[in-house]
């Protein structure tokens, strides 16, 4: 049995544990306590560990305990997305800073740093609850902290962490009442479980890291294309919303003419969309910047992609000489303006909806697909204001958005919008002139003034807290506490309408998504209106994926 890890060591059990998650996370999913058919926990945890397997997997020298554990914190920050992954990065976080400076990593060491991770997790997040992963995770490092003091050996340490991490997730079940009845453990826990599984199978020599993950494809032959063939190499591609509508995009085009080439300039009526490949892409982007604000941002260099699918090819499996992402987050632009605004949404009109409202930045994901802090990171960035208010518009992507604040120059305030009608509520307020402590406590009052019903389909088969669920009916949530789920559109109708009367509202807005029909919709809209009373009711085009329908009730 070992008595101390090493950096090659913490690695394979790292990649042994995103394995799991990736093998398990349809199963993670499933323990969602309403069968809502989105990208949750599961999907989350993968997508967040599954930022440093790249990186793991990218390293030719992987170096010491501390070093690989400081990557892979500094990979899972980055990646982090919804509250389970941005937990989890945050254990990895103060993990990384219980193995600082060490070569190697005893039992104890170990056992230590998983309860710093566990004391950076709780510190994180403003109210701590009970029968979740953060639970799960501390019993296992109170375990393994005792364990560790009485054996030398990691495997022992580990299997004891794992043994009490399983007894705290069987009763994360008695620990909270949602969970209770839905009869079902936290599902951010049971990810955490099997994470500990799959490294102590690891240590024991059950189980190894997948080199390859994915199916084998048919790769092009990259180590035949020279460095010298590619002449520019940076694939830069951007939009840019325009505030001068008077300046031609043509003055843009000749000017990228004249410093790249493959060049692909659309010129719409509010946004200008660009792809040009170039050695200078701060130089595009300062000169994009003069149209208007960037709503997006993406930057490759294809001279180490190319190094990296040659070297791929050309290492054994698992190995590669690529130390960087290719798609960086640019530095802060200068700011032109006291304030400006991020919104998180999905879907082309609400995208819209949020740049009529004045957003600066657009941030695609929502339900279906949470972004990483990283991708909130960089809309900050190339917002040209002194202070950037960020819209979550969903309550699991709020902690990715916080991770953001010690992240950049700019000032940064989350407001913590837990839905696309609230984010909507609270631009409506947005004054450009207005200080922006005031115009904080204007978007957080609007966040009161507003009750947001989600319309979806029902994933599955579920009992929950008297309600029978079947699977393909329209499953509903205001507030994301459940109102029902009903058999057809007459049904939903009837049932919506005692929960929003009884709110008294004076404006309905229907947003509708991307799977109705205009017709479907109105039909709706109408039939929901006829009997609110003096409300006004209006409908809007959202686009969202998931949804049916979300509608705004103020």
């Amino acid at each position: 049995m070992r008595e101390h890890i090493d950096g090659a060591a913490l690695r394979e059990m790292l990649l042994c544990a995103y394995d799991a998650l990736e093998a398990n996370e349809q199963a993670i999913n499933d323990l969602n306590v309403f069968p809502v058919p989105d990208g949750d926990t599961g999907t989350n945890m993968r997508l967040t560990m599954g930022s440093a397997a790249t990186d793991l997997r990218q390293k030719k020298n992987v170096g010491t305990v501390a070093e690989t554990a400081a990557s892979t914190a500094s990979a899972l920050l980055r990646g982090a997305r919804g509250n389970s992954g941005v937990i989890l990065s945050l254990l990895f976080r103060g993990l990384s800073k219980g193995l600082k400076g060490l070569e190697t990593a005893s039992s104890e060491d170990y056992a230590r740093a998983m309860t710093s991770g566990v004391e950076a997790a709780y510190k994180a997040v403003m109210k701590p609850a009970e029968g979740t992963i953060l639970t799960v995770s501390r019993l296992a490092a109170e375990a393994a902290t005792a364990k560790a003091k009485d054996s030398p050996y990691m495997e022992e340490t580990i299997y004891a962490a794992l043994e009490a991490g399983k007894e705290a997730l069987a009763d994360t079940v008695n620990q909270n009442p949602v969970l209770k009845k839905a009869g079902v453990v936290d599902a951010g826990g049971y990810g955490y479980i099997l994470m500990l599984e799959a490294m102590l199978g690891w240590l024991e020599g059950r189980v190894t890291a997948n080199p390859t993950p994915g199916a084998a494809k048919a790769k092009a032959d990259f180590s035949a294309i020279t460095d010298e063939e590619i002449k520019f190499t940076y694939c830069t591609e951007f939009i840019v919303r325009k505030a001068n509508r008077k300046k031609s995009a043509d003055q843009l085009r000749a000017y990228l003419g004249n410093i790249g080439d493959s060049i692909v300039l659309v010129d719409e009526d509010d946004i200008i969309k660009v792809h040009v490949h170039t050695n200078v892409p701060g130089k595009v982007l300062t000169q994009a910047l003069t149209y208007g604000a960037l709503i997006t941002v993406k930057i490759e260099n294809m001279r180490e992609q190319h190094t990296t699918m040659g070297e791929q090819q050309a290492v054994p499996a698992g190995e590669s000489a690529a130390e960087e992402d290719s798609y960086a987050i640019p530095d802060p632009v200068p700011a032109e303006k006291p304030v400006g605004t991020v919104c998180v949404c999905a879907g082309d009109g609400l995208e819209d909806l949020f740049r009529q409202l004045g957003a600066d930045g657009i941030v695609s994901g929502g339900q279906t697909m949470n972004p990483a802090t990283e991708d909130i990171l960089r809309a900050v960035n190339l917002t040209p204001a002194e202070t950037v208010f960020v819209f979550p518009n969903n309550k699991n992507i709020i902690m990715a958005a916080e991770q953001c604040i010690p992240m950049t120059t700019k000032k940064v305030v989350v407001i913590p919008s837990r839905s696309v009608c609230q984010g909507i509520s609270a631009m409506m307020r947005l004054s450009p002139d207005m200080d922006p402590k005031d115009l904080e406590a204007e978007f957080n009052d609007a966040l009161q003034s507003v009750h947001t019903i989600q319309v979806t389909y029902a994933a599955r088969d579920s009992e929950f807290d008297g309600h029978t669920i079947k699977a393909g009916e329209y499953l509903t949530l205001m507030d994301g506490q459940l109102v029902g789920s009903f058999a057809d559109t007459d049904a939903l109708v009837s049932g919506l309408e005692p929960a929003i009367s009884e709110l008294d509202p004076e404006f309905v807005t229907v947003y509708y998504g991307q799977d109705v029909a205009e017709k479907d919709a109105e039909s709706f809209s109408d039939a929901l209106g006829a009997n609110l009373g003096d409300a006004e009711t209006s409908l809007i085009r959202g686009g969202q994926p998931v949804y049916y329908y979300m509608i705004s009730v103020e």
